[in-house]
């Protein structure tokens, strides 16, 4: 007989940063769009709005990457399911197989839906991109940011991309990772709520508290 007990997974950090990103990627994703095709709001240039719009977006880019940083840097000393190791699953048989098994979930070809006490396989080498993703908006980001001063610290450590690429280039890839991310946060919505349904284990619920309602047979 199968009973369900609270078993706490999320640690405060993986909380803190998850929410944290979230908060930054919809400004950085609203005010991004502004700073790119700005819009004329006010009468005077004095209102300052654009230049309000830019500082929300480099305070939001600051905030995002501390976040981002403080959340890789968890994956090295959080417990099991904060690691590194959860974004991996491919390096092993056995997460090859659990991710072959959520796809078939995910597709309807398979009624059962895989039951796992962290990420499932194919959710953690979705984040695996995610955060890759994540890198690329930030590296962009402060390499387009240190135009702005070619003799500061910034420029001296993101300034050489600018031999590599193209500003326009830049600015595409920077722009292109924004819609990517969006459109994970929508799939990521349904399938968290997919999962919450099918299993029961309370994983809306466990990004807020850090439990989740575990299987346990007996």
């Amino acid at each position: 007989m199968a009973n369900l007990y609270e078993k706490y997974v999320w640690e405060v950090p993986v909380r803190v940063t998850h929410w944290v990103n979230v908060i930054c990627i919809a400004l950085l994703s609203c005010t991004g769009l502004l700073i790119g095709n700005p819009k004329l709001f006010t009468l005077s240039t004095s209102d300052y709005l654009m230049g309000w719009i830019r500082f929300v977006h480099f305070v939001a880019a600051y905030t995002f990457t501390v976040s981002v940083v403080s959340r890789l840097y968890w994956s090295l000393i959080g417990n099991r399911y904060a690691s590194w190791r959860e974004f991996l699953p491919f390096s092993s048989a056995e997460g090859r197989r659990g991710m072959l098994d959520t796809l078939r979930y995910y597709t309807f070809i398979s009624r059962k839906a895989p039951h796992v006490v962290g990420h499932n396989s194919l959710a953690g080498t979705a984040y695996f991109v995610v955060f890759l993703l994540y890198l690329t908006m930030i590296v962009t980001g402060f390499t387009l940011y240190s135009e702005h001063a070619p003799l500061g610290a910034t420029h001296k450590l993101f300034g050489w991309l600018m031999v590599i690429f193209t500003n326009q280039g830049l600015r595409l890839t920077h722009h292109l990772t924004m819609w990517f991310l969006i459109a994970f946060a929508i799939h990521h919505v349904y399938s968290a709520w997919l999962m919450d349904v099918k299993e029961k284990g309370g994983v809306m619920s466990s990004i807020f508290s850090g439990y989740k309602a575990v299987r346990k047979e007996g």
